[in-house]
């Protein structure tokens, strides 16, 4: 592991000056994928395009196969930038001298908020509220879906407290009314709190415990590295008989909260770190126009870069799913030594930004190589300790691409889509079941989509369509900026 000298402590926070675009695409990507790995035809396609553990054509859970896809990505990818995200966002309320109790206050907000969510996403979705969903059902879940927007879209300033008060007030009892009423509309289910999304639960029990692990060891990264230590050695012990079994298996309330999901720190941790070294960068010196790559061997070498982590990505993927093994190691281990001469003697702020990910990024995915034969192989359910550091990794090379696409080559307008969906990521979530299924079923848009691409391989086209679809939807909320407040 690198080692962590005092140059690297985290100096006092000052107000950040602009976004971490990247971060916000490497989110997007995240969630979009998320959104059509579930729009994908089952059953019909190659096993590398469902979940390893998720094999066709049965697509029945086998947890003795070994390796990862494209799709056990998308969760890793969003948890490491949930975790890059706490150092920005609290970072900020610290620099305007929030006193701790009040940071405090406001995770623990944001943890209830997040279950409110997970709990009430779950019932609104339409194959939840009927197996058979009819036209009742579509405009159920659709108001579900429309009520979450009074109930947590972030406020104009300008609007009076009463005034607030009042689209808040409407949107929760909306919300209440509804599941309420449930059982009245004919559906299958009626409310219940153990109902629950087990996705948006991890994300609530990671949203408290990742941002308390961040604010007690926000100026040492070696304290954080070693709360990782009894992590681990909880991770390891808790199938043996003892106090430690005890402690994993016990919860006050079980639906939303289990010592399980704190497994996940393992990649929210390296997130916060990469979200520390982002905050460095964005309170740093601002970019010069000399920074840019206008020479033949800059271009160059910002190009091998995003090669490089784009290609370090597929191969994790082909070699860990096709398990040729120990060549894939060799190969990667190999490349990142080659590689690592893109990075050195930076001139810019944004030079010394990639290469310090690249740094973690390698760290992080020797260990998860490291860890890769223990436990059968690296698997994503149950996900193993080579699964956390390993996809922890390709999520740094990953956001090392989108900076230099989006910051050196200055493609934010390319990438405009994914940006605006990562900083809406929970309308794209709550959106592909609860309003673009209703709206493509009651407008028959549907029907005509199945009908036109009705082959295993245009199924998967119809994914993307309707993927792109409900991305634009929430790249126009964006730009409207509405925001979800989770």
């Amino acid at each position: 592991m690198a080692s962590v000298t005092q140059s690297e402590v985290i100096p006092p926070p000052v107000p950040a000056r602009r976004r971490a675009d990247a971060l916000d695409a490497l989110r997007g990507f995240a969630i979009l994928t998320m959104v059509l790995s579930g729009l994908i035809p089952w059953h019909v396609l190659p096993a590398w395009m469902y979940h390893a553990q998720l094999p066709p054509p049965l697509n029945k859970f086998d947890p003795s196969v070994p390796g990862i896809t494209w799709v056990d990505l998308v969760f890793p990818f969003f948890l490491f930038a949930m975790g890059a995200s706490m150092p920005l966002a609290l970072g900020r309320r610290m620099a305007k001298g929030e006193p701790w109790w009040k940071l405090a206050r406001y995770v623990v907000q944001r943890g209830i908020l997040l279950g409110l969510f997970a709990i009430y996403h779950q019932h609104i979705q339409p194959w939840t509220l009927s197996k058979s969903p009819s036209t009742s059902t579509w405009l159920v879940a659709l108001a579900g879906f429309l009520l979450l927007f009074p109930a947590l879209a972030r406020l104009p300033d300008r609007w009076s407290f009463p005034r607030c008060m009042g689209v808040r007030a409407a949107g929760w009892l909306g919300a209440i009314a509804l599941m309420a009423w449930l059982p009245r509309f004919g559906q299958d289910i009626a409310f219940s709190v153990t109902r629950n999304n087990i996705i948006l639960v991890v994300l609530t029990n990671m949203a408290v415990f990742g941002s308390i692990v961040w604010m007690l060891t926000q100026r040492s990264w070696t304290a954080r590295l070693l709360l990782m230590v009894p992590l681990l050695g909880i991770r390891l012990a808790h199938a043996e008989p003892g106090w430690v079994q005890m402690v994993w298996n016990w919860s006050p309330v079980p639906s939303m909260y289990r010592l399980y999901y704190l497994q996940y720190l393992f990649i929210v941790i390296p997130g916060t770190i990469a979200g520390d070294v982002l905050r460095d960068w964005l309170e740093g010196p601002a970019e010069t126009a000399q920074a840019r790559p206008d020479r033949i061997l800059d271009a160059l070498r910002f190009a091998g870069m995003v090669t490089l982590c784009v290609g370090m990505v597929v191969l994790m993927l082909a070699g860990l799913f096709s398990r040729w093994l120990p060549w894939t190691v060799l190969v990667a281990m190999a490349a990142c030594a080659a590689g690592w001469p893109l990075f050195m003697r930076p001139t810019s702020p944004t030079g010394v930004l990639l290469r310090r990910l690249y740094v973690w990024g390698v760290c992080w995915l020797i260990v998860g190589l490291i860890f890769e034969p223990y436990e059968g192989g690296i698997k994503k359910d149950r996900a193993t300790m080579s699964y956390y550091f390993v996809t922890s990794g390709l999520a740094c090379f990953t956001l090392i691409a989108f900076t230099v696409i989006i910051d050196v080559w200055r493609g934010r307008r390319w990438m405009r889509l994914l940006i605006d969906n990562g900083q809406n990521p929970m309308i794209a979530y709550a959106g592909s079941g609860a309003f673009m299924a209703p709206i493509l079923n009651l407008t028959g848009l549907e029907g005509v989509l199945v009908r036109w691409l009705h082959t295993p391989w245009l199924g998967f086209l119809r994914g993307c369509i309707k993927t792109f679809l409900l991305a634009l939807f929430v790249s126009l909320c964006t730009r409207l900026r509405i925001f979800w407040r989770t």
